[in-house]
């Protein structure tokens, strides 16, 4: 990402932040922070179609590591997926290897959304109020999914909402196409994948963390580097 763009989208979440904001300000910057975020991608499709050298498909392995790994994994997951890029998990000591596929500026901005979405649901988790007889664990499970799932669900309607703005009758052509390159670099790295099971969970945290995935910022804070698993601690 430019770093043009980048200076928008912080100065934005600044102003988001910013506690002498109203609810109803601060939910104006961050919708506008994560237009920007949606806008880039839709544009850089358009000129990878012009000329593909300009985003190439590639890969990158992010590490998640304990506690709450397999919850941050499918943050990462939920992050991803409504942003063209596939992941697999692989298990590594306590955490996972989440090796990433897709072009190169969707694999910039799952990364940098993942990154900042770590640190707003490790804040969110901190000030949650487990209930009475909820067992601690479970409950922050289910926040992060019910985070993870509104967050997917938010990055899907801004991404619709960057296609129907860009006007361009190729664009739906333009997008499955690039999906489908994306899977066939995937299957050639993991031929033998294997889907894995349906994740049950037991808790009560669900609705807050999804409350929380509605306030959430999606334009985030940063490039990720090393250690982006990091940031919620049980």
């Amino acid at each position: 990402m430019s770093e043009a763009m980048l200076s928008k989208v912080r100065k934005l979440l600044a102003q988001a932040e910013d506690p002498a904001c109203t609810p109803a300000e601060s939910a104006a910057f961050m919708a506008k922070a994560t237009e920007l975020i949606a806008r880039y991608g839709v544009d850089r499709a358009l000129l990878a179609a012009a000329d593909p050298t300009r985003d190439p498909v590639g890969d990158r392995v992010v590490e998640v590591v304990a506690p709450y790994a397999r919850d941050k994994a499918g943050l990462l997951a939920a992050v991803a997926d409504p942003l063209r890029c596939r992941c697999v998990r692989r298990r590594q000591g306590s955490g996972f290897a989440m090796h990433l596929f897709g072009f190169a500026s969707d694999l910039e901005r799952a990364e940098l959304l993942f990154t900042s979405l770590l640190v707003q649901a490790a804040h969110g988790l901190a000030g949650a109020v487990v209930p009475d007889g909820e067992h601690p664990a479970a409950y922050r499970r289910t926040w992060l999914a019910g985070f993870a799932q509104v967050v997917a669900e938010r990055l899907r309607a801004a991404e619709a909402g960057a296609v129907a703005e860009a006007g361009a009758p190729s664009m739906a052509l333009v997008l499955a196409d690039r999906s489908d390159r994306v899977q066939r670099r995937l299957a050639e790295v993991y031929p033998r994948l294997r889907t894995a099971p349906r994740r049950r969970l037991a808790g009560g945290g669900y609705r807050s963390g999804a409350d929380a995935g509605r306030r959430a910022d999606l334009g985030g804070t940063g490039l990720g580097g090393p250690g982006v698993g990091r940031g919620i601690t049980g």
